[in-house]
């Protein structure tokens, strides 16, 4: 009769344990979660818009058009292929690159150094 009830009284407990333990290993992940959406905002976010503006720039390339490279070479596009441009870095010197070499345009800020 003592068996009975101890083993009544635990398989009742588990039970509830059980529900009580479903909630809570949803409530776990709530931390990952917003860990996930601060990390969405601060870092994946701003690299997708940078990547976004790059693009533009790279698209909207055109002859003439004053750039500054990624390796910082200073120069105008004189020819402009679909992957490739041409620029014009001295006088008689022009080095043709892949089209996303160009890091920027040069303002006229630049022009002041």
């Amino acid at each position: 009769m003592l068996m009975e009830s101890i083993a009544w009284a635990q398989g009742t407990g588990g039970g509830g344990s059980a529900a009580a333990g479903g909630a809570g290993g949803v409530l776990s992940l709530v931390p990952f979660l917003l860990i996930f959406i601060i990390f969405y905002f601060l870092l994946i976010r701003p690299q997708q818009q940078k990547q976004k503006q790059q693009r533009a720039l790279l698209d909207a390339l055109k002859k003439g058009d004053k750039v500054i490279t990624t390796s910082g070479i200073w120069g105008t596009i004189t020819n402009l292929g679909k992957e490739t441009v041409t620029v014009q870095i001295a006088d008689n010197t022009k080095v043709k690159m892949q089209r996303d070499n160009i890091s920027r345009l040069r303002g006229e800020d630049d022009e002041k150094d």
